[in-house]
């Protein structure tokens, strides 16, 4: 069975091109446009793994990961554009697995992803 994956990315032309190539690399894709349809859809969908943005509205993805974090320890990536240390820290302080600064190789994405599952198991 495929590992499935939930995509909190607000920005439909991003969140689409990883939904496309997650799932051409075998994957069940779950997608979601804000912070709170993230958190919904995570329990909804019971994930394997979370690709999380940080910039989202409605929830910021640091709010998101610290509520994911409070009943799951669900591999959790964070997709950003904020490539600064302070946001890194708070990032891995708010408990996520893996920080990948925005512009990003899908390729590469998809061998974290890998790494990560491959370690969650």
């Amino acid at each position: 069975m495929p590992k499935k994956i939930l995509v909190i990315e607000d920005e439909e032309s991003i969140r689409n091109i990883i939904r496309v190539f997650l799932e051409d690399a075998g994957y069940t894709v779950f997608v979601a446009g804000d912070g709170l349809e993230g958190v919904n859809k995570f329990h909804e969908k019971n994930p394997d793994l979370v690709l999380l943005d940080l910039m989202l509205p409605k929830m910021n993805g640091f709010s998101v990961c610290e509520a994911i974090r409070k009943e799951s320890q669900v591999p959790i990536i964070m997709l950003t554009a904020l490539d600064d240390d302070a946001s890194q820290m708070k990032g891995f302080d708010a408990l996520a697995d893996d920080y990948i600064t925005k512009p990003f190789s899908m390729p590469l994405v998809v061998k974290h992803i890998k790494a990560m599952l491959r370690r969650a198991e």
